[in-house]
């Protein structure tokens, strides 16, 4: 049976690791991942908890969670999927954390395999390029988009940018607490944030199964998506953002520029051209000068100690 208790802070022996498994409305598979999760891990050497963090479920979720063998908190409302893995996290008594779906699409029995990789990297993630992956096809477009600019800013090949498979370490997470959403963008920046700061970021791959219950993702989180990976680029490596801006203005400008040449009329949209580049560069030299400055705020080497 599950212990209800949120603030239990002396754990009953050891432990190696802490599963937490954020759950809104996931009545009909979260039972089955926590047996899952306990299928995979009991046969390993590994000493773990499992926690499901009921985001304000209006369903059975809490109830048949309440049914297995792990920890549930329960929060007043639903705070949103970061919400809940920060809670979770919090409370872990582990620095070294697995997050995982509650809606059973993601494989458990690869949790072993993440946890023993996560020996030599900041953090494993279960990227969804595997032999057997259902993904939506509406969606596919935008997640190759956004894929391919994280990519691009963080200087880093992102097989799988925002996936719910993933081992990481506590003290990581609280380094970046300022910056870490309550929403779905909570893996997105984290994954950002520790490749844009050089921490070691490893993805294997792993398959991803059809969801049970109604997906949470909505059209409008692409946008969402979109900015927070601007913002924490911004954030991190500012000119990164600044100088292809700055260059298009430019390059924008000097095309006008050419072509008045040949009219022999200067016109105000090349002067316009150059003026914004030159301040968009500006902009972004003095960003970038003060994330420098700002690069012991992110203070990832010692773990938390309790």
């Amino acid at each position: 049976m599950a212990t209800t208790d949120p603030d239990v802070h002396q754990p009953p022996h050891e432990l190696d690791v802490t599963v937490v498994i954020p759950a809104h409305n996931e009545e009909l598979a979260v039972a089955d991942e926590v047996r899952a999760v306990h299928a995979a891990l009991r046969p390993t050497k590994y000493r773990y908890e499992i926690i499901v963090v009921d985001d304000g479920s209006t369903d059975r979720t809490a109830e048949l969670a309440a049914g297995c063998e792990c920890r549930l908190i329960r929060l007043p409302r639903n705070m949103g999927y970061g919400a809940a893995l920060k809670h979770g996290i919090a409370r872990a008594h582990t620095d070294l954390i697995v997050i995982t779906d509650a809606d059973s699409t993601y494989p458990a029995e690869m949790i072993p395999k993440l946890i023993a990789a996560a020996a030599d990297h900041d953090m494993v993630v279960g990227a969804r390029t595997g032999a057997n992956v259902r993904h939506s096809k509406m969606r596919a477009p935008a997640k190759w988009f956004l894929r391919k600019l994280g990519s691009f800013l963080s200087g880093t090949e992102i097989p799988d940018l925002n996936s719910g498979l993933r081992v990481l370490r506590r003290h990581h997470v609280k380094a970046y607490a300022r910056i870490l959403p309550s929403g779905f963008s909570f893996t997105t920046t984290i994954t950002l944030a520790l490749l844009c700061t050089e921490r070691s970021v490893l993805f294997v791959p792993v398959d991803y199964h059809v969801r049970r219950g109604t997906s949470k993702i909505r059209p409008k989180h692409a946008y969402l998506f979109l900015i927070l990976i601007l913002r924490v680029i911004v954030l991190f490596n500012p000119l990164k953002v600044f100088l292809p801006l700055g260059a298009f203005c430019f390059l924008t400008g000097l095309a006008k520029f050419i072509y008045d040449i040949t009219l022999e009329n200067l016109s105000e949209t090349a002067i316009m051209g150059f003026i914004a580049a030159l301040i968009i560069w500006a902009v972004g030299l003095l960003a970038d000068q003060n994330s420098r400055f700002n690069l012991d705020r992110w203070d990832l080497d010692e773990p938390v100690r309790e």
